[in-house]
């Protein structure tokens, strides 16, 4: 099965902004509550403009975006982060996954499941979105890094990422899961898989200082070595400027590129790049607000398209 896809989804953003709802249990986010009106519609509009230039970069490379426009009503400040309800796999099946925060379970559109289905001709859903009424939550390829090629789920424990629904998503989607505890210095809990940790091809990035306990640390960097990825480990600091956030990508000339954030690409060390570089073409963009307001990098706004075999 192969890792990489040269299609994603992505959503336009309608008047994106902070999202108390999230803030919750992300605290890679900073809140917009002290700013005027008009503070809040220019970050609306800076967010616009990343997002543009961010699916221009893409579409550039000759990479695939299927772009789709958020809606006025009812308003989901975070659908640009469309990877945490869907995701679709090269056996013609899209899953849907449960949400912690309420709001952006109306994120869930049936037009944009039919539009990802027609792009990768999926054909068959998994909806795994019940689980929400048992407040148990997994969202996504967030909670979830998939090595697709080994069918192997790397999955960080949160309030986002419940064991029972881990267990689930494997046992439909044959996947072998991998399962870990990891926490910030002071204690706090991160969100995501997705920002400390990402598996391409041939290579991977993870903190895995932030996975506190050395059995665990052991057996996620073990897991990775052992089906020939090269590691590139990466610190607490540099995950904070969203560094273990990004996507490896390939378009149909057979090009790689690792795409992340402009604050990412800054934040790696040049050993790291030539690493990254070894197979592949980093791709960077400014996403400076949307990586502030919303808690979330570039991998986060990229729902890969597989098509089906």
């Amino acid at each position: 099965m192969s890792q990489l896809t040269n299609t994603v989804l992505m959503i336009q953003p309608y008047k994106f902004g902070f999202n108390p709802d999230a803030a919750e249990t992300n605290s890679f986010m900073q809140s917009d509550g002290a700013l005027s009106l008009a503070e809040r519609e220019d970050i609306a509009a800076r967010a616009a403009k990343e997002f543009a230039d961010f699916t221009a970069l893409l579409r550039s490379h000759n990479l695939r975006v299927v772009e789709i426009e958020d809606t006025p009503s009812p308003h989901t400040p975070d659908s640009i982060f469309p990877n945490n309800w869907i995701s679709t796999h090269a056996d013609g099946r899209v899953v849907l996954y449960p949400m912690e925060p309420a709001n952006r379970r109306l994120e869930r559109r049936e037009d944009v499941i039919t539009a990802v289905q027609r792009a990768g001709g999926q054909w068959k859903r998994e909806d795994l979105s019940g689980f929400e009424a048992e407040e148990i939550f997994l969202e996504g390829t967030g909670s979830l890094v998939l090595d697709r090629a080994n069918q192997i789920a790397y999955a960080n424990r949160s309030t986002r990422m419940h064991s029972k629904a881990l267990k689930r998503f494997c046992e439909v989607m044959n996947f072998i899961p991998i399962e870990f505890s990891s926490l910030r210095t002071g204690g706090g809990q991160i969100y995501h898989t997705n920002v400390m940790m990402a598996v391409g091809e041939q290579t991977s990035v993870v903190c895995a200082e932030v996975i506190r306990n050395p059995a665990e640390r052991a057996m996620v960097l073990d897991a990775l070595k052992a089906r020939q990825k090269v590691v590139i480990e990466m610190s607490e600091a540099q995950m904070d400027e969203f560094a273990g956030n990004m996507l490896q990508l390939r378009n149909d000339d057979g090009q790689r590129f690792w795409v992340m954030s402009s604050r990412a690409h800054n934040a790696l060390l040049p050993e790291q790049i030539a690493a990254l570089q070894h197979d592949s073409t980093i791709l960077h963009t400014d996403l400076d607000v949307i990586e502030r307001f919303g808690g979330g990098s570039a991998r986060c706004m990229l729902a890969e398209i597989f098509a089906t075999k």
